[in-house]
């Protein structure tokens, strides 16, 4: 790791009075969760779809609610049991006591739909998921725009095969079979008004940022689907600031950025330790630092 670009990054978020927290599916990996890159990743995770031939890709459809719907809720709720027993890792805590000390906030973009950050202490308020929540249910028709919470939801599945067995989740309003509140491929039926409801709030904080010191952290999110990257570069393109590029395989940065090519526990930890022993310059605001 690169103590310099470490120094850096330690020296940015000491000078910054926003904190906007970028993260893809790489952030879970420290917690333990399966890296679904390319269809060995997948098939490693889920043996059983390595022998039916189905990739990740195949596999996120909504279609497969109506034609195997065992095999859909078994792929989901799988996934729904694993979040719900996986302890996000400390980085989260790290960035949270970061996020505390900003005098303007923070905003958390993820395309993760596992909700760990909420779980970490994030107010569901400052959070935007892009792709939906794993812990909301829709209905699979739909029969309208509800969307409820998968908290009471229970979904037993079976080891060997990823099949749900015993009752599935149905839509209160009309009994239909549900499903995730999830953006999946080709997905015609999903319910985004939630969504865009925390697009709407992000838009808004972003906006007051402006040339105001915001920092951008941006960790685990790959150029295969480049929601959360794009998403990093077009605020600092709207608000200025300085972009943190967190990722073991994909570092690069525009020109000035910051990339730095490791795991996002690891470098979290790097830059909280710097932090940890430089003391900001009590009183006195970035925005103030930077007037004439």
């Amino acid at each position: 790791m690169d103590h310099h670009l470490i120094q850096r990054a330690a020296e940015a978020i000491n000078g910054a009075d926003a904190l906007l927290i970028c993260a893809g599916a790489g952030m879970g990996v420290d917690s333990g969760l399966p890296d679904f890159r390319g269809n060995e990743g997948f098939w490693n995770a889920y043996p059983p779809l390595r022998d039916l031939g189905i990739s990740f890709v195949e596999m996120a459809n909504p279609g497969w609610f109506e034609q195997d719907p065992t095999l859909a809720w078994g792929f989901y709720g799988h996934r729904l049991n694993l979040y719900r027993n996986t302890v996000p890792h400390r980085g989260f805590e790290i960035l949270k006591t970061w996020a505390e000390k900003m005098r303007l906030g923070c905003f958390v973009f993820t395309s993760n739909v596992d909700g760990h950050f909420q779980r970490s202490g994030f107010s569901d308020d400052s959070v935007l998921e892009c792709h939906g929540s794993l812990n909301h249910l829709q209905c699979s028709s739909p029969c309208g725009y509800s969307i409820w919470s998968a908290r009471t939801t229970e979904v037993e599945v079976d080891e060997k095969s990823f099949r749900a067995a015993g009752s599935l989740p149905h839509c209160p309003d009309c009994g239909a079979l549900a499903r995730p509140n999830v953006l999946m491929f080709g997905d015609y039926g999903w319910v985004p008004h939630r969504s865009h409801a925390q697009e709407s709030r992000f838009k808004q904080w972003l906006s007051s940022t402006a040339n105001r010191g915001l920092v951008v952290i941006e960790m685990g999110a790959g150029t295969a689907v480049p929601t959360v990257r794009y998403a990093a570069e077009r605020a600092i393109d709207s608000a200025g600031g300085a972009l943190i590029r967190i990722n073991v395989r994909e570092p690069q940065v525009p020109r000035g950025e910051i990339g730095i090519a490791a795991g996002a526990l690891e470098t979290l930890e790097a830059i909280d330790a710097l932090i940890s022993t430089a003391a900001r310059p009590e009183g006195r605001a970035y925005a103030e630092l930077s007037e004439p």
